[in-house]
């Protein structure tokens, strides 16, 4: 289900493909020159029209070293040539990089649960399972940086809970609790608990925390 999630976001251009497989792409065992090439197929979208001579023109490349990268991008199933038929009802031969977003959708899964498996949190899984849906790379680093920061995990959880609560599945909104709650030196869930039964016995109760509620409808996956 991430995986395909994920490939959701690639075809989607919320996630910055070449910086992201700039630093992987020898896993796929392929040369500067073939990476370069299929960014270019990237740049162009999925569905592209099959023409080796504006490859050619437009990056500079002698004939046979175009139909080199097609070739080993088609046998290492990157990148697939088809006939399908256009609008107008004609047949044409077109790029599909179906290959490409599935096999790096593993490899982005396959990263983020190497980092998840370090941090020997399930704190992820709790947060996407509560949002239904599969985190951002943003929204991935926000949690890690909480983790480094030694932030207790069930307090993340009660902070999960009050947004929950709220109505809101938005980690902007649970980072601005965490931060209140870390103004007023609440550390542990059994704090923010003291805290609210203090609370519950003043008569002019106030909430848990000032949040700005324009963070609520902030998107992540617009975010630069």
């Amino acid at each position: 289900m991430r995986g395909i999630q994920f490939i959701d976001l690639f075809k989607s251009g919320n996630i910055v493909v070449p910086i992201y497989f700039l630093k992987h792409y020898k896993k796929f065992n392929l040369s500067m020159e073939d990476f370069m090439f299929l960014m270019y197929l990237y740049h162009l979208g999925n569905g592209s029209l099959f023409n080796p001579s504006k490859y050619q023109e437009d990056l500079n490349l002698e004939n046979s070293r175009v139909m080199a990268c097609i070739s080993t991008l088609t046998d290492k199933k990157l990148i697939q040539v088809e006939v399908v038929k256009n609008e107008k009802g004609l047949m044409e031969e077109v790029i599909l990089l179906d290959g490409f977003y599935r096999k790096l959708s593993l490899l982005l899964v396959e990263d983020c649960n190497e980092k998840s498996a370090n941090y020997q949190s399930n704190i992820f899984e709790t947060i996407e399972k509560e949002f239904g849906r599969t985190l951002s790379p943003i929204e991935y680093e926000i949690i890690k940086a909480w983790l480094d920061n030694d932030m207790d995990e069930d307090l993340i959880k009660e902070a999960i809970k009050e947004a929950i609560f709220s109505g809101v599945s938005n980690l902007r909104y649970i980072d601005k609790i965490l931060y209140e709650w870390g103004k007023l030196g609440l550390k542990t869930v059994k704090d923010v608990e003291n805290n609210r039964k203090k609370r519950a016995h003043r008569r002019d109760d106030v909430p848990d925390s000032n949040i700005d509620m324009d963070i609520v409808d902030w998107d992540w996956f617009d975010d630069d």
